[in-house]
């Protein structure tokens, strides 16, 4: 199938670009001005920008074991309307992908529901209970890189075990940084909000801790490094230091910890997630960080829950939010159009940084994979979480107005996404 996306401003080549992309199968095969092609299929998005499909390296999409709260169809589905091409799978799943046979079950899944590219992980340790590697030898090939997401490697020795046998196998350790020893019950941040109504908080020392240990088993391994959904201040501050000391670490945050603090919360259950939403202070400290280039990639940590799992206020609903369909306008409509960043940076950070760290994910060039997304920046709406396509509806932007309407999502030259309207 041969597609025309013309007027459109196109980001390629880390700028935007008056030009027309012309779509053979599955790939980019012209990017000029005026392109004519009679047996091509034409799109006319006059008005409206053409990204490079968002990659998302931190989404739960649930299946195998828990598809009552999401499945690999629906979360590829949902991600697809959010103007993503690419995601990786956290691996708190039953079965645990700890072994290839494990692994396996995913896989097979996704081959036959995914609308995108969908990557796992596979796990650090077995059942991710920090006692035993997982078989990291048989998962390799199969997998984006190892993480236990959902929960810390307890153990400095056992971090160090998984950082060699990564480095040997040429992967990268992507790591939930929390000390269990410090949360003491905790389940919003421990700051003004959890005190004023009575609340048990977590510290960001349960963070920041495992970090700065975790750093220094980096430099004595030479481990690839990645830190899940940074919260805190102070973890910033030391992934800072540690790249001025060229220690191989990068980091991910989320929309929700850019545009919200502890401030804002409700007693509801839309409003938790691990880790909890900060104080301004660490809000401000992460938006420095992008600026700054310390954070990398902004990464949407999407954790459905069924409506009666977040329906326990606080305290005792599950930890999550979903994510990956209000990403892209709650950043734009939050950062891009206050001036807190471009445009071009919100690109670097939802794809270009995450494609050249992780290795997946495309750019608009000639001859690269026909993965794209088109947004119409100038629509306003309102964020309706019944229209969302994720099985999971709890999100803290729920009667939100923002701007940036994805009009259609392209991968590997297949439309599957596409706005009716």
């Amino acid at each position: 199938m041969k597609y025309l996306l013309k007027n459109a401003k196109v980001y390629t080549a880390g700028k935007f670009e008056n030009v027309d992309v012309l779509v053979d199968a599955s790939s980019i095969v012209a990017l000029d001005k005026d392109i004519q092609c009679d047996e091509a299929t034409i799109l006319n998005f006059s008005g409206c920008v053409i990204f490079p499909g968002f990659v998302d390296v931190h989404v739960h999409f649930r299946e195998p074991g828990f598809s009552y709260k999401e499945t690999i169809l629906t979360g590829s589905k949902a991600a697809a309307r959010g103007g993503y091409t690419a995601v990786c799978t956290m691996p708190n799943l039953n079965p645990v992908p700890d072994s290839y046979e494990h692994l396996k079950e995913q896989l097979d899944i996704i081959e036959r529901d995914a609308v995108i590219k969908v990557y796992p992980y596979g796990s650090i340790t077995v059942g991710q209970l920090g006692e035993e590697l997982s078989d990291l030898d048989a998962m390799a090939k199969d997998v984006v890189a190892f993480s236990d997401d959902g929960r810390g490697v307890q153990s400095a020795e056992m971090m160090k075990e998984a950082m060699l046998k990564s480095k040997a196998l040429g992967k990268m350790v992507v790591a939930h940084c929390e000390d269990n020893a410090l949360l003491k019950g905790g389940y919003i941040h421990d700051g003004e909000y959890a005190k004023a109504h009575n609340h048990r908080g977590i510290c960001s020392e349960s963070e920041y801790g495992p970090i700065i240990r975790d750093i220094e088993l980096v430099k004595e391994t030479g481990c690839s490094y990645h830190v899940c959904h940074v919260s805190a201040k102070e973890s910033i501050e030391a992934i800072r230091q540690a790249k001025k000391n060229g220690v191989d670490i990068t980091c991910e945050t989320g929309p929700h910890y850019l545009v919200l603090d502890d401030s804002f919360l409700q007693e509801d259950g839309r409003f938790k997630m691990n880790p909890p939403l900060r104080d301004k202070t660490d809000r401000e400290a992460l938006l420095e960080g992008i600026l700054d280039g310390t954070v990398d990639v902004i990464a949407t940590d999407h954790a459905p829950h069924s409506e009666e799992e977040k329906s326990r206020g606080l305290e005792k609903s599950a930890m999550g939010i979903t994510g990956i369909e209000t990403a892209f306008p709650i950043l734009y409509t939050k950062l891009v159009k206050t001036g807190v960043i471009t445009l071009e940076k919100l690109v670097e950070l939802l794809n270009t940084n995450a494609r050249k760290r992780f290795g997946i994910g495309s750019e608009i060039a000639v001859g690269q994979s026909a993965c794209l997304t088109v947004f119409d920046l100038a629509e306003e709406y309102t964020i309706n979480p019944e229209e969302f396509i994720s099985k999971g509806k709890a999100t803290p932007f729920k009667g939100e107005k923002v701007f940036g309407k994805c009009r259609l999502t392209m991968c590997d030259g297949n439309i599957v996404w596409q706005d009716n309207e």
